[in-house]
């Protein structure tokens, strides 16, 4: 499994991690952004009342409503993002990391609103008579390439179904995966469910929700996202009420640290301003898929006789997941403290290696050599040979093992349930040589969900917090797989009709019970390579069509005060 997740990370270290995916998905932002003047907030007040169905018509064509659509796509963007995503960006880069989450998300709603306009005007209907929609469509009819004899080469059609293909990839590795594997996870560390029960009832209805369609799916996200956002609300508040005086220097430390990166507190060992920037916007777009085409999919059922009407609601998008709720996750992680402290906790083996040679994080010098080793900057002086264990105590001298990026204390090693002895071996760090089913725990940071669950204790509530952390992380995590679904659902309609969605879904389903036992790191690092397969392909094309947009957008204005003359919106 370790072999398997660092081929999957050398992979995305070219993909999603290289520094060029990075400006491109904020490049693309900030282009949209001066080039339609800051739509985000021109068209703000206005996409509120739109949402509430206010100018809709009733000969509108689609699936779903307005609302039914931003809740069917805010719960396919609101989920492990805003609670593990959150957390592992804090954890690994410090809260520099959520600024340029926010600033990701900030930059998202007008590439929101962008695709989600393009999408929902190519639209189209199925065989089935329901809405088909999402950038395949626009990539299929405006992507073609016209040579100089006026011949066209059917370009759009092949790059559509990349990107449908790569939707399906990221339907398993975005929606589905990582969502069962955090609430299982979840479920275990705070109930003691086993992952494999989990898996299987959340399965089940899963299946039940998905077969119903797009109708059913909209029904059920209308009612449960709502409720979700109200329950992981009122335990968010009672952190912030119950550490009130640290709010005020959590919000700062987010901007203090910026350009220069985080400096080593704590048991954090530190990070660099380029690895707090990359880590942030990659974490930012998984939480709310600004770009990534995933949302206009969605939005392409909803009912409207133009489109740019559906991209005023998709504005919103960003705003609720993003600049609200990961804030309010972010400055619960901060001002509990929790996020560089060291805790009891079971090691996960892909998050541990184990170096050559004895480091204290209490020594400036070593805490500056141990985050270049943990950045990446030099390579880490790995630890090779036999490890000598007694009586569930390393007994080897001159080696230090990190875990989740800090040096972990009290390390015991057991087996099953008692203290383990005898010799584990060691290759470059990792455990290796016949596999000795050994688990090793002690104190170190944490990160992902079970970071944000801790945080959740600081409260009045105690311990009881970390309940409304795994049932919010359930409801969210849920909901973003049925969303995702969805998504699947049309890509598969696109490349190979109406006839092979049931065995999608069969594939959907199963592979969701599967990852409610699998191992987290890969899971994740799966996730990080699918985004990047969807969303390169789908900024390309926008910023091709970007005339195009500014158009249909102008069109919409004059249609608009046509149709409702005494409406103040941009007066």
């Amino acid at each position: 499994m370790q072999r398997l997740n660092e081929f999957l990370l050398l992979v995305d270290s070219y993909l999603g991690s290289g520094p060029w995916f990075v400006y491109l998905l904020v490049g693309t932002g900030i282009f949209f952004t001066v080039y339609l003047r800051f739509p985000q907030f021109r068209y703000f007040k206005h996409a509120f009342k739109v949402v509430t169905g206010r100018f809709d018509k009733k000969t509108d064509e689609g699936d779903t409503s307005h609302f039914q659509a931003l809740t069917t796509a805010l719960s396919g963007t609101v989920g492990t993002g805003n609670i593990a995503g959150v957390a592992l960006a804090i954890h690994m880069g410090g809260p520099a990391a959520l600024f340029w989450m926010l600033l990701t998300g900030l930059l998202g709603m007008t590439t929101k609103f962008v695709e989600v306009t393009l999408s929902h005007k190519y639209r189209e209907k199925d065989k089935e008579g329901l809405i088909a929609g999402g950038p395949m469509y626009y990539m299929k009819k405006r992507l073609n390439l016209r040579l100089p004899n006026n011949k066209v080469i059917n370009t759009g059609k092949w790059l559509g179904g990349f990107f449908a293909a790569a939707t399906i990839l990221s339907s398993i590795g975005t929606g589905n995966l990582p969502q069962i594997n955090s609430i299982s996870n979840s479920m275990f560390a705070t109930f003691g469910i086993p992952h494999i029960l989990t898996g299987g009832i959340l399965a089940i209805l899963l299946g039940f929700v998905i077969l119903g369609g797009i109708k059913r799916i909209a029904m059920v996200t209308s009612r449960l996202v709502p409720g979700m956002a109200l329950i992981y609300l009122i335990g968010a508040a009672a952190v912030l009420v119950y550490n009130y005086d640290n709010i005020i220097p959590s919000f700062v430390s987010i901007f203090a640290n910026v350009f220069t990166g985080t400096a080593a507190t704590g048991g954090f060992l530190g990070a660099s301003f380029i690895f707090a920037f990359k880590l942030g916007v990659n974490r930012g777009l998984f939480s709310n898929e600004a770009g990534q085409g995933s949302a206009p999919i969605a939005h392409a059922a909803a009912r409207a006789h133009e489109p740019v009407s559906e991209g005023m609601v998709a504005i919103l998008e960003p705003f609720i997941d993003t600049i609200v709720i990961c804030t309010i996750t972010g400055l619960v992680l901060l001002s509990s403290g929790i996020w560089n402290e060291k805790v009891d906790n079971v090691f996960q083996v892909t998050d541990m290696v184990i170096l050559q040679g004895e480091y204290d994080d209490n020594r400036a010098e070593d805490r500056e050599r141990l985050s270049y080793y943990i950045d990446g900057a030099i390579p880490p002086p790995f630890y090779t040979g036999a490890l000598k264990i007694d009586n569930g105590r390393i007994e080897q001298e001159g080696i230090t093992i990190i875990h989740a990026r800090s040096v972990a204390m009290d390390v015991k090693v057991t087996l099953g349930d008692q203290p383990f002895s005898g010799v584990v071996t060691i290759h470059n760090g990792r455990l290796s040589g016949p596999a000795v089913p050994v688990t090793f725990s002690g104190q170190s940071l944490i990160h992902s969900a079970p970071l944000t669950a801790q945080a959740f204790t600081r409260s009045h509530f105690g311990n009881y917090g970390q309940y409304i952390v795994s049932i919010g992380l359930l409801l969210f995590a849920f909901s973003t797989a049925i969303s995702w679904s969805y998504y699947g659902d049309r890509a598969v309609t696109y490349l190979m009709g109406t006839t092979y969605v049931p065995y999608y879904r069969m594939v959907y389903v199963a592979m969701f019970f599967f990852a409610a036992f699998t191992d987290t790191t890969i899971v994740w690092t799966l996730s990080y390579i699918t985004i990047a397969f969807m969303t390169i392909p789908n900024l390309v094309g926008l910023l091709l069509l970007h005339r195009e947009i500014k158009t249909t957008i102008r069109e919409y204005w004059v249609l608009f005060r046509e149709e409702f003359p005494d409406d103040k919106s941009l007066k």
